[in-house]
């Protein structure tokens, strides 16, 4: 009873939402009812959170076992839908002001909430019809939300590119669902991760071949819906839609692909494959997009490229089988990256702030002595936990701790060593406990656990040594003739995105909008 209960309590979620921006959004809003939505949908967000809070009751005074319904009450829905209701509030609250000149504001309004609507039902769905509706519905309605300005021909452009990219990748999960109902001829989520999972811990059954394509498809739209590259422009070229739309993009609705791959994650850590394509995909995207963030000046341009950089950590820790990690990874980013973009109006303030006080280059005494610090730090917290796993991630927070020791001081200031050991001690116990937590949250088969020292955990080593390299090159030996040429390379994203304009506009043309003169855009024309 208890299960059909909490079902009903998170359903509700997404129906009342869908309802509410339909009902705000019929008609013209003028400055005053503007201002009156904004209380009465803020309201909503707050009573929504408390239904959710009911539905986490029910379940934790009446557990009981989940089998076939429709709806999920798993401990990974319920922490994913209190990150949606949590940033709908903050969205909601935001745009009362942000957004009330703008004539078009019931269509911000009915997008906005059914974007949270579809988000929402993806991920309470328990059924691969709900689940694969709910993520066509989510682009569906961020389109109309990227072309709020429809008079920006960039705007235009990336909305065109998003949209062929989201079809393609929506048709891939469809084969994909379609293979894994084949399968097991069951449409139900968690039996088919109960298969999984059996799968890994007996060697002696193996995968089908419509689950191995399955898995392979899956990963592709992982990758598709985090802006991997090469499919990465349109996240860089959407920063002209309004803030929240941007902090709804980057906060909530391209976490979506490290969702899917936590979900299906016994499936694709199975596939080597499909682990594959994910480690070489995600972990050259990594690479690539942290190293041209740096070269960039616009606010709203780093944060998109440092949002496709995270996407791929995020990935990657889903192919080393770290899916707790991959889930606090999500959270965090979420929470920062709509802090970052609502806050990017003060980012004058924080440039100014960083000409007052440049930051010193560390002589070569400060790396040797923050790399044995972090080293000694890192070593240590890995076996006071008595950590068994990859080590590229340890890897990379002791280099991440190395960058952060050496660069502990400016011309101004003169910092001791004490404050950054403590500073780093203290990010250590944070990392330590959340990941621990959050294994309670998602428990995973150890089966498929990744081995330390393997070709896949040597692989994501080596990127992130190359990018530790590579970012000290770019900041501390900028003189360097052939450092230049590599700054200017990478301040034109290695003109990856080139290729895939040309070959969108010339599968599908696109009409400029009118004061862009109303020219059709040829194939031939490069978008800089």
């Amino acid at each position: 009873m208890s299960i059909y209960l909490s079902s009903l309590f998170f359903f509700s979620i997404p129906l009342s939402l869908a309802i509410a921006g339909w009902l705000v959004g019929r008609r013209q809003t003028d400055g005053h009812q503007a201002k009156n939505h904004g209380q009465r949908l803020l309201a909503l967000s707050i009573t929504l959170i408390v239904v959710f809070i009911g539905a986490v009751f029910t379940k934790v005074l009446w557990p009981s076992p989940q089998s076939q319904h429709y709806l999920s009450v798993s401990n990974l829905s319920m922490v994913m839908l209190a990150l949606v209701l949590f940033m709908g509030m903050i969205l909601i609250a935001f745009s009362r002001n942000y957004m009330a000149s703008e004539p078009r504001l019931n269509l911000y309004w009915r997008w906005l909430l059914t974007t949270l609507a579809a988000v929402s039902l993806v991920v309470i769905s328990n059924h691969l019809v709900l689940f694969w509706l709910g993520w066509v519905g989510i682009s569906l309605a961020l389109h109309k939300l990227l072309t709020f300005y429809p008079e920006r021909p960039r705007a235009a452009l990336a909305a065109h590119k998003k949209f062929l990219l989201a079809r393609t990748a929506e048709l891939c999960l469809l084969v994909a669902f379609v293979c894994l109902y084949q399968a097991h001829n069951t449409l139900f989520i968690n039996e088919l991760v109960e298969h999984f999972n059996r799968l890994a811990s007996n060697p002696e059954l193996t995968l089908t071949t419509n689950e191995r394509i399955a898995a392979v498809l899956i990963a592709l739209v992982a990758l598709i819906k985090c802006a991997q590259l090469p499919v990465h422009g349109w996240l860089i070229q959407v920063v002209e839609a309004p803030t929240p739309v941007s902090a709804l993009l980057h906060a909530g609705v391209i976490n979506l692909g490290g969702f899917l791959l936590i979900l299906f994650g016994p499936l694709l850590l199975q596939v080597s494959e499909a682990q594959w394509l994910v480690l070489i995909v995600a972990g050259l995207t990594t690479l690539i997009s942290a190293l041209i963030m740096t070269t960039r000046i616009s606010q709203k341009v780093r944060l998109a490229w440092s949002t496709s950089a995270q996407m791929g950590l995020m990935l990657i820790e889903c192919a080393l089988g770290l899916f707790e990690l991959a889930l606090l990874h999500l959270l965090t980013h979420s929470a920062y990256k709509a802090y970052a973009f609502l806050n990017s109006g003060n980012a004058i303030n924080e440039d100014l702030q960083r000409r007052l006080a440049p930051a010193q280059e560390p002589s070569i005494w400060d790396w040797v002595l923050a790399a044995m610090v972090a080293t000694g730090l890192v070593m240590s917290a890995a076996y006071l936990i008595q950590y068994q796993g990859v080590w590229s991630i340890w890897l990379l927070f002791g280099l991440a701790l190395t960058m952060l020791i050496a660069q502990r001081h400016s011309h101004q200031l003169k910092a001791s060593l004490w404050p950054a050991i403590g500073l780093t001690f203290l990010l250590l116990t944070l990392y330590s406990t959340m990941k621990t937590l959050f294994a309670f949250v998602l428990p995973i088969n150890p089966s498929l656990r990744v081995s330390p020292l393997s070709l896949a955990d040597l692989w994501v080593m080596g990127l992130f040594l190359s990018l530790f390299i590579a970012s000290g090159l770019l900041r501390y030996q900028a003189q360097r003739p052939w450092v230049q040429r590599l700054s200017m390379s990478l301040f034109a994203g290695l003109y990856l995105d080139e290729w895939l304009t040309r070959l969108t506009l010339k599968v599908w043309p696109l009409r400029l909008p009118t004061r862009a003169n109303s020219k059709t855009l040829k194939p031939q024309v490069s978008i800089k």
